[in-house]
């Protein structure tokens, strides 16, 4: 459905009341400082049909548009750009990360983004670019570099929030009390992953961008948003190998822990065998025993069986097996 609809002029919005075909005749006979910015989200191939025909955009881009589930990318249909990015939003409760999809197309005098999932609406874009009139003077341009910006701000903190996660994960590794995390872990993991296939196809994107060529804005621009996005690619490259020394150190420890255990298994084990032993040997009733008939055999016995016990405990207990 159409989420908002707008023109704009020397930087100034005007919202579109009668039908959009209009508008965008209006927009095309103006200078370059006057576009039209459709948003939607979700629409369906119907909804999208009017202004598919309007526009002449390209049956493939807009079936991917509709369609959604794409790669970060940048298409060129003649005169119209075709870019798809990935939005992000992160859970604390469940320390699950939300993908969404924008997929914009530009031309001359209009934009038309299309939003798929909650992650990231573009309300607030909007807000911010409408508030700078210089910059939006500059057109369709303007409007990719501020939703690619706010996007990449968003994957900012959504990996400060993976970070403090991970960071709670370390801290519950060593301590004893926490118990098994190797679920946790790896469904961090998982998620740092996603993360990974949301942003770092992102990064060629921007390099074509801020190499100048794309569009009329300033390459400055985006060579600011590309500087944030690659450092946010070196984060999760760093949160997916800290998560695996998480991994690592969660295992040889839990590896410890089985070793101990074994260990005192094993010398209550050899503790237990000792007075089996002996009661088996002392257990066999042959008549020719003298130890059978023996006054004190009983109670010899039993204090060499206690002795015995409690030098085999005492061996352990200085080794640390026990």
């Amino acid at each position: 459905m159409i989420v908002d609809k707008a023109i704009y002029q020397g930087g100034r919005r005007r919202d579109i009341d009668g039908d959009i075909s209009d508008a965008f005749d209006e927009a095309r006979k103006k200078d370059h400082d006057c576009f039209v910015w459709i948003g939607l989200h979700e629409p369906s191939a119907e909804e999208f049909s009017l202004i598919q025909d309007e526009l002449k955009l390209h049956a493939l881009a807009v079936e991917d548009a509709v369609e959604a589930h794409q790669r970060p990318k940048l298409e060129r249909y003649d005169d119209t750009l075709f870019i798809v990015l990935k939005t992000l939003d992160y859970h604390d409760e469940s320390s699950d990360i939300e993908v969404g999809e924008i997929m914009l197309f530009l031309g001359m005098d209009f934009v038309v983004s299309v939003r798929h999932g909650a992650a990231n609406p573009l309300a607030p874009v909007r807000k911010r670019l409408e508030t700078d009139p210089t910059l939006l003077t500059t057109g369709p341009p303007a409007v990719l570099y501020a939703i690619c910006d706010e996007v990449v701000d968003h994957y900012g903190r959504v990996a400060h929030e993976v970070e403090v996660d991970i960071i709670e994960l370390e801290r519950a590794v060593f301590d004893p009390a926490a118990g098994d995390v190797i679920e946790n872990i790896y469904r961090l993991k998982r998620e740092v992953l996603e993360f990974r296939a949301a942003e770092d196809p992102l990064v060629p994107v921007l390099q074509e961008i801020a190499k100048g060529r794309v569009t009329t804005l300033n390459a400055e621009y985006f060579r600011d948003v590309l500087d944030h996005l690659l450092r946010v690619d070196g984060l999760v490259d760093a949160h997916n190998e800290l998560l695996n020394s998480v991994l690592t150190a969660h295992l040889a420890l839990l590896g410890k822990q089985q070793n101990n255990d074994m260990r005192k298994i094993s010398s209550w084990a050899a503790i237990v065998a000792v007075p089996t032993a002996l009661a088996g040997i002392y257990g066999m009733n042959f008549d020719d025993m003298p130890e059978l008939r023996w006054l004190l055999g009983y109670p010899i016995t039993l204090t060499v069986m206690t002795a015995t016990i409690g030098i085999v405990y005492y061996k352990l207990r200085k080794s640390g097996w026990l």
